[in-house]
Order: structure tokens, then sequence, then C-alpha cells
């Protein structure tokens, strides 16, 4: 792909996340998020392998019934209410079917089977722009109709989530996988508190983006596909603490920073009296934390001195190490101290 069609297709990228995102019509949101979907599509499809290609596909279908949802959802408040507003859905049944479009779009279970498919088949630098940035136009629209959402099917959605996300995550070796099922499970905890709070929602967004983005970038400059990669392969002394932290605090292992959107969230669950949510919330999550410590692990076993010859794959130049150095260790450990300050 030439890089004036990449540049073109990341611009469109761009475009279409904002137009979503500063929309108050609804066929203006719609549009965005149109022209976000068809823009990620050959980003997805680019390697013209047959991996990529159905994912390509799975994608574009998911994405494409989650629109027309979004549409058909949006027509049917306007012939109720004759408002076309976002901050005006008012029907009931419009309200429910919003709810479950965007959590498909999102990848919130029991829609979420696309996701990991989706990541398995592509690259992880496309991934990352999934996990991440394509998050935001919904997330938007969740943020924009919080107090308007269904709160039953977000909570419900959310919390199935968590438990989704933590159960899938325990059999696999693919780290691509493994992503997938994490953000499955961040996004559950996001689902969970937007209706009850929704500075707290955008507070676990931000926290998963600052935190999964440095987490990618060492697996790519890595050329980590597995778990058995991660203990074939010596890592660089700079880069291996620090993935191995990231991984730890996208885990939500205190006192790393992946830990206070948690705390943070329980608090908020405690306070109003939900305390049963806020128990299979912190049970779920332990699954979760258990596969970011066996990739810790084999992190470990290659750190240590071993008599085994182990291949070294990563040659970083010392502003590769001092660029992931300042991306990572930051949102790993450094916010956590901030977090009185961060309380609604």
């Amino acid at each position: 792909m030439s890089p004036m069609i990449t540049s073109i297709l990341i611009l469109s990228l761009a475009t279409g996340t904002i137009i979503t995102m500063a929309s108050f019509h609804w066929l203006l949101a719609w549009m965005g998020l149109e022209l976000n979907t068809l823009a990620i599509l050959p980003i997805i499809s680019k390697s013209h392998h047959p991996r990529a290609t159905e994912a390509s596909t799975k994608y574009f279908l998911t994405q494409a019934a989650a629109s027309a949802l979004i549409l058909f959802s949006s027509v049917m408040n306007a012939q109720a209410t004759g408002q076309w507003g976002i901050l005006q859905l008012e029907d009931p049944l419009a309200q429910t079917l919003l709810t479950m479009a965007l959590a498909m779009k999102l990848g919130l279970a029991p829609a979420h089977f696309w996701l990991p498919e989706v990541l398995q088949g592509t690259s992880f630098k496309t991934g990352l722009i999934i996990i991440t940035w394509q998050k935001l136009a919904p997330m938007a629209l969740l943020l924009l109709t919080w107090n308007q959402a269904s709160m039953l099917t977000l909570t419900m959605m959310g919390s199935l989530s968590v438990i989704v996300g933590g159960l899938g995550g325990l059999n696999q070796t693919q780290l691509r996988k493994i992503i997938a099922f994490s953000s499955i499970a961040h996004l559950g905890w996001m689902a969970t508190i937007i209706t009850k709070s929704n500075k707290l929602a955008l507070l676990n967004l931000t926290m998963y983006i600052l935190i999964s983005t440095p987490m990618m970038l060492s697996l790519i400059f890595s050329s980590t596909k597995t778990t058995q990669d991660l203990t074939t392969s010596a890592p660089s002394p700079i880069l291996a603490p620090l993935t191995m932290m990231t991984l730890l605090s996208l885990g939500g292992l205190p006192p790393l920073s992946g830990f206070m959107p948690k705390w943070l969230t329980l608090e908020e669950l405690l306070a109003q009296n939900m305390a049963p949510l806020a128990t299979v919330l912190a049970m779920s999550t332990l699954l979760s934390l258990f596969f970011y410590l066996r990739l810790s692990y084999s992190l470990s076993v290659t750190m240590s001195p071993s008599p085994t010859k182990i291949s070294s794959k990563w040659r970083l130049k010392p502003y590769t190490s001092i660029l992931l150095l300042s991306t990572t260790l930051p949102p790993s450990i450094l916010t956590l101290p901030l977090t009185p300050l961060m309380k609604p």
C-alpha cells in the first residue's frame, strides 16, 4: 500500500471519529461511524493474507449490522418524539436498541465473538488501532447518552463481558487473542460504571488506552506473537521489565496505575449499594490478572540467568529504548498517587 493511500485512510479514520464525537444529530453520528468503518477495512486486509481478508469481512459485517441498528433506533426515536438530536433519546425501545448496537460496535459480550477473530487476523499495528482509536466513537456516543441508555442492559452486558474476558483469555497462547479478551474485560468495566458515573467511565477508557498503547508497541518492537516467543527470545534489558510492569498494570495489580480505575469503580458501586455487582467484578478480574501474571512470568524466565541458550531478536536503538521508556513508565506506575485528585 502506497504512503499516499495510507495517509488518506488514516486521515479518514481520524475524520470519522471526530465527526461522531462532535455531532449532535444522529445522521451525522451514523455517517462518522460509517466513514470510520470503511477506512479501517483496507488497513485490516492490506497484507492480502486469507486470514486478513476473513478478519476484514467479519469486521465489516459486524460493524455494518451495528450501524444499521443505530440508524433504525434513531429513526424509531424520531418517529416517536419528532427529535433527531442525540440528547433527545426518549423512546424506551430505541434506548435499548441503541445500547445493544453500541455494545456490538465495542465488542461487549455476548456480541464479542468478532473481536478475537479480527485481532488474530491482523497485525499488531492494526490491532492497536482497533482496540484504542476505534473504541473512541462508540464510547463518545455512550458518554453522550449515558443518562438515557438502558441501565439494565449495560450493566448485564458489562458484567458478562468482565466474566467472558477473564475466562476466554485463560487457555489462549496467541497474544493477540489474549489482548482481545482483555479488551472485552476492560470494556465491561466501562459499560458497568458508565450509567452510574460517566467520569469514572472516561477515566477507565483513558487509563486503558494509556497502558495498552505502550504494551502493544513493546510487542511490535519485539516481534512477539505467542506466549512461547516470550520464553525463547532474550529481551532488551530496558524493555523487558517495563513490558512486565505494563502487563501487570493492565491486569490491575496494585500498586500500579491499572488498579486505580478498578479501585474507584468498586468504591462507587459500593457507595450506591451494589455490593453483589462489585463482588462479581472483583472476582472476575482475578481471572484476567492470572493470565497477565502468566505472561509476566514468561518474561521473567528470559530475564533470569540461565545456562540454556536463548536467541536474541531484540536489537533496539538507543532512541527507541528512550521512547518506550518515556511512554511505558508514566502510565504504568506514576499515576496512582494522583488517585485522590481524580475521584469524582
